[in-house]
């Protein structure tokens, strides 16, 4: 498809798609924008989404963008057209992270293509997996699937998952402990609690908070300090599938491959059969975000963990509407 035939109808498509991406507490910290004398959409970051207490130098912000960048492309895919990507381009505005010339697609872009139907049907699960492993083929699949994007995917041995589901309480903790932090979590699950919560287009709802766990689990529980009506209580996997996306370095530019390597692996995963979910708490905090890391192994900076399984799919969660967040120019 040419430039000549992309029109705004077709922009809104692609960033329709986009903004299925997750993102850090589901704050969707992005804007569009289209250009269509260039074909040009621009990505930018939202700095008023943004989380300054547990996230003040925008790591989670540039993946949540990185992620929604990802289905944009893929979206473009399935839709005939080509794209060409520039990460943080030189520009007095700061929070332009990327540029997608919109073009005629390529070998590649037409490969993509087959993740389309994965789109609407990832979501993240909090319910309790089964205890059936995760085939090998598909683990190595979903490295191959990072690789592509310019990352890593680790999964750690019995120890090492053991070293991070404690990283993961010891951050729960690290919040209860923090009223910024914690006051920054509820802002964005405040709407679950009463008996007629106020709809909202981003945030976590009570649906998506899954059950509570009998024991230790290997998920956030956002209705940890709040009570939920008949939610219930579940025993999680004895040892959850975890996986660790990885950069060699910690840089803005790192942080938007993550965010699309981060999305392919869901994708991916998800077209697997496989459920998933993340968590990025121990990463929220410096002085545990080190200690996420295999001491062993050379795996550069850990940008999320993963958890992979058999078991629900977790419900649809709000999306704001693509008339919020694009801007036609």
């Amino acid at each position: 498809m040419t430039t000549d035939r992309i029109d705004a109808d077709i922009a809104e498509v692609l960033v329709g798609d986009a903004v299925i991406a997750p993102s850090m507490h589901n704050a969707q910290p992005w804007r569009f924008v289209f250009r269509p004398t260039t074909g040009v959409i621009e990505l930018h970051g939202d700095p008023e989404r943004a989380m300054k207490r547990t996230d003040p130098d925008h790591r989670a912000l540039h993946i949540g963008c990185g992620a929604s960048l990802f289905n944009l492309r893929v979206s473009a895919a399935w839709n005939g057209i080509g794209v060409t990507l520039g990460l943080l381009p030189d520009s007095p505005d700061p929070w332009l992270l990327a540029t997608v010339v919109l073009g005629t697609p390529t070998t590649e872009d037409r490969e993509l293509a087959a993740l389309h139907d994965a789109l609407r049907h990832r979501h993240t699960s909090r319910h309790p997996f089964s205890d059936e492993a995760v085939p090998p083929p598909l683990l190595d699949g979903l490295r191959a699937a990072a690789r592509l994007e310019g990352c890593r995917l680790t999964i750690p041995d019995r120890w090492h998952t053991e070293a991070v589901l404690s990283l993961v309480r010891d951050a729960e903790h690290h919040e209860e402990m923090d009223p910024p932090a914690q006051a920054e979590t509820d802002a964005w699950t405040t709407h679950a609690q009463g008996s007629a919560p106020t709809p909202r287009s981003d945030g976590i709802p009570a649906a998506a908070f899954g059950p509570r766990s009998a024991g230790p689990a290997p998920v956030r529980d956002f209705g940890r300090a709040r009570p939920v009506p008949d939610r219930g209580w579940a025993v999680f996997e004895e040892h959850p599938q975890l996986a660790l996306l990885c950069t060699p370095n910690d840089t803005a530019a790192d942080w938007l491959r993550a965010g699309q390597a981060l999305e392919r692996v869901l994708l991916q995963a998800t077209a697997d059969g496989l459920a998933t979910s993340m968590t990025s708490q121990p990463l929220e905090w410096p002085e545990l975000r080190w200690a996420v890391r295999d001491p062993l192994v050379s795996t550069g900076h850990v940008q999320m963990v993963l958890r992979l399984g058999y078991g629900p799919s977790g419900p649809v969660t709000p999306r704001r509407p693509v008339t919020e967040v694009l801007e036609l120019r």
